[in-house]
């Protein structure tokens, strides 16, 4: 990562206790910049177990709380060197709960090949392993 940044996330009552239990996932999620406002976008957060027929909806968009000139910066920067704003961790600070994303550059096609054979290597030495272990 390039950058970290921290933003509040608007959220209804139902995500708020969801995410207090622990019941999200931030592996496919990704921050967008629409319109002059940040946007949480692919995040799921499970539906609230005691909750009613008021329930949130798990992957809806959700608004980023960020100052203006922190907007316009991301923007130009997402803009201009193609970089991407991913999602890195959900906290609670204080009774508030936030977002930690990070400004990164993402892989280049030969960078993925080698993470591919890497990882392809990893399982054919441990499927040896556990065919030696019988």
């Amino acid at each position: 990562m390039l950058e970290t940044f921290e933003a509040g996330i608007e959220l209804l009552g139902t995500e708020v206790k969801a995410l207090r239990a622990g019941r999200t996932q931030l592996r496919d999620g990704y921050v967008r910049i629409e319109g002059g406002e940040a946007w949480l976008l692919q995040v799921h957060i499970s539906p609230y177990e005691q909750g009613n027929r008021t329930n949130h909806e798990p992957d809806r968009r959700r608004r980023l709380l960020l100052h203006r000139r922190e907007i316009e910066y991301l923007n130009g920067k997402v803009m201009q060197q193609g970089l991407t704003l991913v999602p890195l961790r959900l906290y609670l600070k204080g009774n508030r709960i936030k977002l930690e994303f990070g400004l990164g550059r993402g892989k280049k096609l030969w960078d993925k090949r080698h993470a591919i054979a890497e990882r392809d290597a990893r399982r054919e030495a441990e499927r040896i392993a556990r065919a030696a272990m019988r």
